[in-house]
């Protein structure tokens, strides 16, 4: 029998409503692996190539033939728009066969959640957030709700697997297996995964099934590719230039940017006139820049606002009006997002994509793509790279078009080789250790130090944890009091471990910083982390506003709108770049082959870089001496072996170097003062990465990283033992040392 056979009438006539001709490969695939074996499945494929259906219908239609006792799947998704998205899909798909959908997070009305916990069944829809949530409170219910759970489907799997987030959904459904007496299947759904068998592992822990995998054929696909350089004034690099064989403008200019306006910004204002678009950035930062200049250029042409914004510390209000004007056809508007956009929340047919500058990952470029091309348009993307032009007496590493590099390498890994970052699933999560342990010690109450270590160091996630590390970390959460000890033996949640768990924001293991929320008069716009003084100007939501009170105690900022132009703060944003992409970097500057799709002024910039890179040495040498004692270092490494290369440079060879004054642009480069000669300084690199190194070396004496949300809680030596062993990339270094060996004879 076909899988369309197998299907329940139900999901037929739905098929038929919608006009599908036949189904997908990728349906057929998930339908044999989820009908035919117990085992859990990942399918990737593609945006919008139908994933949630391939793993909804078969679902569906074991449960219109045998109903689940209780919630029968879990569907676990990363954000509250993408759950409120598959939630009005799902209904429409399971209206007929009465299997009730239900959605759970923080926007969510209570009366909804009432009625699930009555008659708990059918489908949950839900954040790792608020499934943590629900089993530190409902504790007690979630036999009764979970009791006959057969499936777990984990929408955007790759975006769980960047941090402790994805140990986190790992362990909820662990425990929740636990308690409630079941061990459903696992369906992760991903359009760009790395290492799909590592992937495959890691669905499976704790489990003893394995994952199926199926291998999908994906059909050629046309794209619309463009990437163009821009110097944010004056001059640009092909300006003056004929000679050049370079991609012609995918569409005539219009001409109709303000007169001064930032050539790049210009650039997206006249291209996306008329067209429905999305432009990504790489900072919220950057989000709110970007928006605010281009809402100006609006202004000065005396032409309606067409852009909206769409980032993370916007107000929910924002982000759904952004979300719902875009999914309007007959509006057509560009939204200025962050990565809150890259998943795919359905907001209609987009035209095209805009990207400033490179993202960090060949993931990310793919998911961005992707939310162009639907409804049988190629997808399209536009890259606008824009630096500051070089000055004349600049050092060689600055001259360096790092941005524009670093998209033809994103792009060309992926055509040569389709390759996408793997994750890193080798870390020593210390800190959702400690999440877990105060999570596990509220939901349940009392235990004994056995017990408790029994019930999270079994953990599948927590597999490299140790015992004795275990007992450390709970001999400092009694000596600081997040826990405390009864008079029986017993352990409990402490006065200041209180403190963290009774937070909302308790639910979560990503990084927050302290935030305030921003208002004016009764519209909450969003949140700020250091709100300026009564008096100054604050940019978010792509208006400036005026500060008029801040409510320290309360954590509010009150403004009012006015005009102009501010930079934005949000916090830290860093970006981890893989050591493949670094080396494609490299080779783009040794080749002299073209890229089809670099436009005139990419083509002359790039032109430049590798004149220069040829002339200094570059492309071919690791260190450059840049006149007298001054040197930089290209060691062309990830953010995780430059990170263990700067600190085996000060730690362990600088004395013999003579080595000073240190100064990193992460992770391209180096610039330092040394007094040895280049000969000397990869032989004593050479020396000095042949002896034995323990990883907490590269440990500077008192530092204490703290990199992740609860590190803060931990014994510091567990801090750098973190650190020291999941973040530093030891192995890539002494890789890369070990590769420069001719270096000491020339």
């Amino acid at each position: 029998m076909g899988t369309f056979d197998r299907y329940a009438p139900f999901v037929q006539e739905y098929i038929y409503r919608n006009h599908w001709e036949n189904l997908r490969a990728i349906q057929v695939a998930a339908g044999e692996a989820i009908f035919n074996t117990d085992d859990h499945v990942l399918l990737t494929a593609s945006t919008a190539s139908g994933k949630t259906e391939a793993a909804f219908f078969p679902i569906i239609t074991l449960f219109s033939e045998d109903p689940p006792a209780s919630i029968g799947c879990i569907y676990i998704g990363p954000l509250k728009a993408l759950i409120n998205d598959q939630f009005s899909r799902l209904n429409d798909l399971c209206a007929e066969a009465g299997i009730p959908v239900w959605h759970w997070h923080g926007d969510v009305a209570q009366s909804h959640k009432e009625k699930l916990m009555k008659h708990p069944s059918g489908i949950l829809q839900i954040t790792p957030e608020s499934l943590e949530a629900m089993l530190l409170h409902k504790h007690s219910a979630i036999p009764r709700l979970f009791g006959d759970l057969r499936f777990v489907v984990i929408d955007e799997v790759h975006s769980l697997l960047r941090g402790d987030r994805g140990g986190q959904t790992l362990c909820l459904i662990e425990r929740l297996s636990r308690l409630a007496g079941v061990n459903p299947r696992r369906i992760g759904l991903s359009a760009t995964i790395g290492d799909p068998e590592g992937t495959g592992e890691f669905l499976a822990l704790g489990t003893g099934r394995k994952t199926i995998i199926p291998k999908i054929e994906a059909k050629g696909s046309r794209w619309r590719l463009s990437m163009e350089h821009f110097y944010v004034k004056d001059v640009q690099a092909g300006e003056d230039r004929t000679d050049i064989e370079a991609l012609p403008a995918l569409e005539e200019r219009t001409d109709q940017a303000p007169a001064n306006a930032d050539p790049g910004l210009g650039y997206i204002f006249e291209h996306t006139r008329g067209k429905k678009c999305l432009v990504f950035v790489n900072s919220r930062e950057e989000c709110e820049t970007v928006t605010t200049t281009l809402r100006q250029y609006c202004e000065r042409n005396h032409e309606p606002d067409r852009f909206l914004i769409h980032h993370g510390n916007l107000s929910a209000s924002f982000r759904e009006t952004a979300e719902g004007i875009m999914k309007d056809d007959s509006q057509y508007m560009t939204t200025v997002t962050t990565a809150t956009l890259e998943l795919g929340i359905d907001i209609g047919r987009l035209e095209r994509a805009f990207q400033i500058d490179a993202p960090w990952t060949v993931s990310s470029f793919l998911q961005r793509m992707g939310r162009t091309g639907r409804r049988e348009l190629p997808p399209e993307m536009w890259f606008v790279m824009r630096e500051d032009e070089p000055e004349m007496r600049a050092m060689l590493p600055s001259t360096i078009p790092w941005k524009l590099l670093q998209g033809i390498a994103l792009v060309q890994l992926y055509l040569e080789e389709r390759w996408v970052e793997p994750p890193r699933l080798d870390r020593l999560p210390y800190s959702l250790l400690y999440h877990q342990t105060m999570s596990t010690l509220a939901s349940c109450g009392e235990l004994s130090p056995r017990a408790l270590a029994d019930r999270v160091l079994r953990l599948a996630y927590f597999r490299r944890i140790s015992q004795e590390d275990y007992k450390v970390l709970l001999r400092h959460l009694i000596s600081t009091d997040h826990i405390q000890t009864t008079d029986q033996g017993g352990l409990i949640v402490g006065l200041a471990g209180e403190r963290v768990v009774n937070s909302f924001k308790f639910y979560g293991v990503f990084q927050e910083n302290e935030e305030y929320t921003v208002r004016c008069d009764s519209q909450e716009l969003g949140t700020v982390v250091l709100p300026p003084p009564v008096g100054e100007k604050l940019a978010i939501a792509g208006h400036v506003w005026v500060v008029l009170d801040v409510d320290h105690k309360r954590h509010l900022v009150y403004c009012e709108q006015v005009r102009g132009s501010i930079p934005a703060y949000f916090g830290l944003c860093p970006g981890d770049l893989h050591t493949k992409i670094l080396q494609r970097m490299r080779r783009v500057l040794q080749e002299e082959r073209s890229y089809p799709y670099l436009m005139k002024n990419a083509v002359a910039r790039l032109e430049q870089a590798r004149y220069t890179a040829a002339h200094s040495g570059a492309a071919a040498q690791p260190l450059i001496n840049l006149g007298g004692t001054m040197w930089c270092l290209l060691p062309w490494v990830g953010t995780y072996t430059f990170l263990a290369m700067e600190r085996f440079l000060k730690i362990k060879c600088a004395e013999r170097l003579g080595l000073r004054n240190l100064d990193s642009a992460r992770p391209y480069y180096m610039q330092f003062t040394m007094k040895a000669d280049g000969r000397t300084f990869f032989r004593v690199l050479l020396e000095e990465i042949q002896k034995p190194i323990d990883p907490l070396e590269l440990v500077y004496p008192k530092e204490l990283p703290l990199f992740d949300k609860y590190d803060e809680y931990l014994p510091e030596e567990l801090v750098r033992k973190g650190f020291a062993n999941g973040v530093l990339d030891l192995a890539g270094l002494r890789e890369t040392v070990l590769s420069w060996q001719r270096f000491t004879k020339e």
